[in-house]
């Protein structure tokens, strides 16, 4: 790759803006003044509370045909704290080449991935300046936070205002031993409990007259860990449900706990609910005779977006750009995309090899910028053209 690659020194750029969630450093801004530049109607939205407020930036460019189709790029500006800073090989806020590599907090997730966007966008637009379909942006610095004032506000206030979206890329990596071997057309839901196991705290050697919450609970924990909550689909493996962390106890060895509380997760398909799954651990739990108290969060319910034109453009471009044949998948975490499936019927998520994302020394292969790139604008050309 040249030096004087823009997608490279666009993501230099915003490397070295210290965009620690939910402070976006000014990336939004430079990106904003670039879309100004080709005609985009560029929107700052701020949300949250005072001295945390989380920035995000809606900016779209009108096609020249009313009826055409709207494709948006989405992505988050904000990166993960960096961790100590003494086991960085080099100041994860300062771009360093390494072995071909591009070292910096943000390289794979995701500062590449907008960089290659813009840029992509940029060639598309020179290239074809009455493009039919229009083109959008949707940036937050709130992915890697809370997830309450980002995505999930700019998507409610697209519905408010009645915009349109059809087709969405987000740039998450998504790549895992080249890239474009994977892009992720869903993601499972994400249920999280907080368990608490009321007992009755006594000295260990008189257990009569004290109730062991960890003796109670053992059985319905036997009968949650070998439940099958579903089959899963063709799209999503069997929802999964895990224990995190189980607390009892005093301290002292010889007093049997009062209470027993335990976090557990569900990864869930779309083949089970939030309420089926709390319905049937609450069904288990009182068939136990347990005495207890459940919170539940709801981190995300899954979405999935069916093979379909955006599948369809994404996958032939990667395989035009990269000679590799894709792979859809609905592995991983949670991402913004379950806020945009709500506004948007298909949400492809594609972006560079997320093998270092969120250690020390993430990186980029500084060779596959401008493939991801291209990768962009390819799908632009078949889609809104």
């Amino acid at each position: 790759m040249s030096p004087s690659s823009r997608t490279l020194q666009l993501t230099e750029a915003l490397i070295s803006r210290r965009s620690v969630t939910p402070d976006d450093g000014g990336c939004q801004a430079l990106i904003a003044e670039r879309l100004t530049l080709l005609d985009f109607e560029c929107t700052t939205l701020m949300y949250g509370p005072e001295g945390a407020q989380v920035t995000n930036l809606w900016a779209v460019r009108r096609g020249s045909s009313a009826s055409a189709k709207l494709l948006a790029f989405a992505g988050h500006t904000d990166v993960v704290p960096t961790g100590p800073l003494e086991q960085w090989r080099s100041d994860p806020f300062v771009p360093s080449h390494r072995d071909g590599h591009l070292f910096g907090r943000g390289a794979a997730d995701m500062k590449t991935s907008i960089a290659a966007m813009v840029v992509a966008v940029e060639e598309f637009v020179a290239a074809q300046p009455a493009h039919k379909g229009s083109i959008a942006f949707l940036l937050t610095s709130d992915e890697e936070g809370p997830s309450v004032d980002g995505t999930v506000k700019v998507c409610e206030w697209l519905a408010a205002s009645g915009e349109r979206l059809d087709y969405c890329v987000v740039g998450e990596p998504t790549s895992v031993d080249a890239l474009g071997d994977m892009i992720k057309n869903g993601r499972r839901g994400t249920l999280s409990g907080k368990l608490k196991v009321i007992g009755v705290q006594g000295h260990i050697a008189y257990p009569h007259l004290a109730k062991n919450p960890i003796h109670l609970v053992a059985p319905a924990m036997t009968e949650l860990v070998g439940t099958r909550w579903d089959e899963g689909n063709a799209y999503f493996p069997p929802t999964s449900w895990q224990m995190s962390n189980i607390h009892a106890g005093t301290g002292a060895s010889n007093v049997i706990p009062g209470e027993l509380v335990i976090d557990f997760n569900f990864r869930f398909s779309t083949e089970s609910s939030p309420q089926s799954l709390k319905d049937r651990v609450h069904g288990v739990l009182d068939r136990h005779g347990l005495k207890y108290e459940l919170a539940w969060t709801l981190g995300g319910e899954p979405f999935l977006t069916p093979i379909g034109e955006l599948s369809a453009a994404l996958s032939q471009a990667i395989l035009a750009q990269t000679g590799v044949k894709t792979e859809l998948s609905t592995t991983g975490g949670t991402s913004d995309g379950r806020f945009i499936a709500k506004i948007c019927p298909q949400v492809i998520e594609f972006g560079p090899l997320n093998a270092s994302i969120h250690k020390i020394d993430e990186c980029v292969a500084v060779a596959s910028l401008d493939p991801l790139k291209n990768i962009y604008r390819d799908t632009l050309e078949r889609l809104l053209t």
